[in-house]
């Protein structure tokens, strides 16, 4: 075949894709698809998915036992984030069973933690006196990370996580928390780091020989707010959303 010949039949050709292309009906992709944090895809919005942080201020968030958000935590570059010390925040709305996905990073020596099953209680001063807690932690760098179980991804003081989950300070983490049909799993980067039954007997065995053990409220409540803890540490979360489970 010579080289024109060649050239006239692959002009052709894309020619003919062009025109088809152009006559064809292609769906347009949805831009939460590709716009990264703070946003749900098509299929994500399909399968029940709902976010709990718009990437722009604390609507759905408060203080817990309190009124709006405001400093010490602040809104950075689309994430949540913790300058300073104050008061855990919360979700305005309660979850039972549930799947919760977000991403934290921590400052180096920094702990946080996201606390769920949360009940406002006028004997519960703190949000860890009623919810269990994913810890979120600078295992190197701070003191907890040589107490096993209270090291990144753990259920705090109740089930230890594997070792070396965490990406480096600084660096986002894929968290989730499932509950469901009294059972809690914790993922942390795509590897399950926890995991219990929750509610019964054996729960309460846990929960007795830790540190909860003489707080009366904690571990107990069916549906609940999600906390995001302060710790006094500088800490970020975005990407946070979650679909119930209850069936």
């Amino acid at each position: 075949m010579s080289k024109r010949l060649g050239g006239l039949m692959l002009a052709g050709a894309l020619a003919l894709g062009l025109g088809i292309a152009a006559c064809t009906n292609v769906p347009a992709v949805s831009p939460s698809a590709e716009a990264g944090p703070n946003t749900l895809s098509l299929d994500e919005k399909r399968e029940g998915w709902k976010l709990l942080f718009n990437g722009k201020d604390f609507t759905g968030w408060r203080f817990y036992r309190g009124k709006a958000v405001g400093a010490p935590w602040s809104i950075d570059n689309g994430a949540i984030t913790l300058s300073g010390s104050g008061t855990d925040i919360i979700t305005d709305e309660e979850f039972g069973d549930f799947d919760l996905q977000l991403e934290w990073k921590i400052s180096p020596a920094g702990n946080s933690g996201i606390i769920y099953m949360v009940k406002e209680n006028a004997a519960a001063p703190q949000t860890y006196n009623t919810g269990p807690e994913m810890q979120v932690l600078d295992n190197a760098g701070h003191a907890d990370g040589k107490i096993p179980s209270h090291r990144a991804g753990a259920i705090y003081d109740l089930v230890t996580p594997p070792d070396n989950v965490t990406k480096p300070v600084g660096e986002w983490n894929q968290a989730r928390v499932r509950l469901q049909h009294g059972k809690i799993e914790h993922w942390l980067n795509g590897v399950k780091t926890a995991e219990s039954s929750y509610g019964d007997a054996a729960w309460f065995k846990l929960v007795a020989g830790s540190k909860f053990k003489d707080m009366p409220l904690f571990g107990k409540a069916h549906a609940g707010h999600i906390a995001l803890q302060d710790h006094g540490d500088r800490v970020w979360y975005r990407n946070i959303k979650i679909r119930s489970l209850a069936n």
